[in-house]
């Protein structure tokens, strides 16, 4: 039987999560006056030097602390429905933002497409769902040339150009496709599984790419994902790939919302299929109905998700009748790190009854934070220790460490 002929007899999840982290009174201080620090946008100027000047506006709506302001911000830039994730270098000087008051800072990216004239983009902050329009200036003609150069300049021209063979063109949706789990690959020799090696996507299948939540429809957030999970035995006679994963899924995203001066909250509800793709003995498959809300918050320069997961199984399970025992029905996420830092993500499962689960940690930071280059990866950690780590090994007890490299986490 075929991979894909398992994964159609049913679908859904298998859990992710685990633990926290504490911090002092002084670190609560900070964050809250962190909180109260709202930046729009207030005008973009684009340079001919494939830059845009963006002058952003902070206001303290706090009324005790001060607020500093910030050094970086993340941002989304739209071009013809394609999205790229943004880091806006700012000129904030070290300046505070007192209580009631607003200040204005001057930040600066650089374009990751051709500038060409009057192409329509959009700019979104991260904290902030509005987005601001603008498009590239069209070029200006020299004074110096004659008239008789200008107007050379203006005749048009016979379409030589070769097609693009860029895979956006005519692809109106390529913009409702979008990262999911993290993306990575990571070893750790002396095992049957040195290597583990992780692709994930989701897609928007309503509406306009990233219209989801607030006054959307409500149909705007279902989504499609699928990710597949790969363990490689690189030790054994021809590398063969010991497991691999499929988990195709169908969920409602619902997009964290204030509801609070210090708590957002969000989450999914989904259906979710794990299946090996093989026949016989070694094949496995689970269908669950999953529930999991997510609250975040900010504790100092941190902020800290906490995500507790409850799954039912449905369908048939006679491929691994007793998963159970070993996987339980109820897991927990936690998240603590910076957009442009450290970070700390755990998954844990449990089964109260039988006392057996499992944790799964990750841990990244940008490598051009710790070495000069261009490169734009994340030096990438990961460790497991229970039953599961793979599918086929459901009900068998192992524990991992594996470093590597992430484009996603």
């Amino acid at each position: 039987m075929s991979p894909f002929a398992r994964m159609s007899r049913t679908a859904a999840v298998c859990a992710l999560s685990l633990v926290s982290a504490s911090f002092g009174t002084a670190a609560h201080a900070q964050g809250d006056a962190a909180r109260n620090l709202r930046v729009m946008i207030d005008a973009v100027e684009p340079g001919a030097d494939g830059t845009v000047l963006v002058r952003m506006v902070a206001i303290n709506s706090g009324k005790e602390a001060a607020a500093a302001m910030p050094d970086r911000l993340v941002a989304t830039l739209t071009v013809d429905g394609e999205r790229y994730p943004m880091s806006l270098a700012c000129a904030a000087d070290g300046e505070a933002v007192a209580p009631g008051r607003f200040a204005l800072t001057d930040c600066r990216f650089a374009l990751p497409v051709a500038a060409e004239a009057d192409r329509e983009m959009q700019l979104s902050l991260a904290s902030s769902p509005s987005a601001y329009a603008f498009a590239m200036p069209a070029p200006s003609v020299p004074a110096s040339e004659s008239d008789d150069t200008r107007l050379a300049l203006g005749l048009p021209l016979a379409d030589s150009a070769v097609p693009s063979a860029e895979p956006d063109r005519g692809n109106a949706y390529l913009g409702n496709l979008s990262v999911y789990e993290p993306i990575y690959g990571a070893y750790g020799p002396g095992t049957n599984s040195d290597a583990r090696i992780q692709l994930s996507f989701k897609y928007q299948l309503f509406g306009e790419a990233g219209d989801v939540g607030g006054d959307a429809p409500i149909v705007n957030g279902v989504h499609f994902g699928y990710t597949q999970r790969m363990f490689w035995d690189l030790g054994a006679d021809s590398s063969p790939f010991r497991n691999i994963d499929f988990m195709p899924e169908l969920f409602y995203l619902q997009p964290a919302v204030e509801v609070g001066s210090s708590l957002a909250l969000g989450g999914q509800v989904g259906v979710r299929h794990e299946s090996n793709g093989r026949d016989g003995l070694e094949s496995r498959s689970a269908n669950t109905v999953y529930l999991q809300p997510v609250g975040t918050f900010d504790v100092g320069d941190y902020t800290v998700s906490i995500g507790p997961r409850l799954f039912f199984y449905v369908g048939d399970l006679e491929d691994n009748p007793d998963i159970r025992r070993y996987r339980g029905s109820t897991g927990l996420l936690v998240e603590v790190g910076q957009d442009d830092g450290l970070r700390l993500k755990t998954s844990s499962r449990f089964n109260f009854s039988s006392g057996k689960g499992a944790i799964d940690g990750e841990l990244s930071y940008p490598l051009d934070r710790i070495v000069e280059t261009d490169l734009n990866l994340y030096v990438f950690g990961q460790a497991f220790a229970g039953y599961g780590e793979n599918l086929l090994d459901y009900n068998r007890q192992t524990t991992r460490l594996r470093v590597g490299v992430a484009i996603v986490r």
